[in-house]
């Protein structure tokens, strides 16, 4: 009998002590910005923008994981530990294959269990199919030139 209860104190401390490093850690990552809009964009030309995450915990902050909704978006991120109280970028591009609006999300894992959400939009306007019009002016100046 002494056995369960010796385990169960022991599972109860253990409980305990990583529910504090949860609540520790779950308000230590700070993000600078959690949405980007990158406004109007070409189709076929990709994009990029970095966010800023900020540990302002007193541990060491490990992201496990950073995902994006689609195969359209693709994060990179350290995988170093961002120490306590400095600065670490996500760098999220968008490959602007398809045009219209999109509105895509990155989920931030960090701690283990704690997560975060990143959002980028904006719009992808088709170029036109043919090559650009000739222009009268240019042709002159090639003229004058030879």
């Amino acid at each position: 009998m002494k056995k369960i209860y010796f385990i169960l104190f022991l599972l109860l401390g253990f409980v305990a002590s990583k529910a504090q490093t949860g609540a520790t850690a779950k308000d230590a990552l700070e993000l600078k910005e959690t949405e980007y809009d990158f406004g109007k964009i070409p189709q076929g030309k990709p994009v990029f923008h970095n966010f800023e995450i900020v540990n302002t915990g007193s541990i060491p902050l490990k992201l496990d994981n950073v995902q994006a909704s689609c195969g359209c978006t693709t994060p990179e991120w350290s995988k170093d530990d961002i120490a306590a109280n400095t600065a670490s970028k996500i760098r999220v591009g968008y490959n602007a294959a398809s045009n219209g609006s999109f509105e895509k999300y990155v989920t931030i894992t960090y701690n283990g269990s704690q997560t975060k959400q990143i959002k980028i939009k904006g719009t992808v306007w088709q170029a036109p199919a043919g090559s650009a019009p000739m222009n009268a002016s240019v042709q002159l100046l090639k003229q004058q030139l030879q």
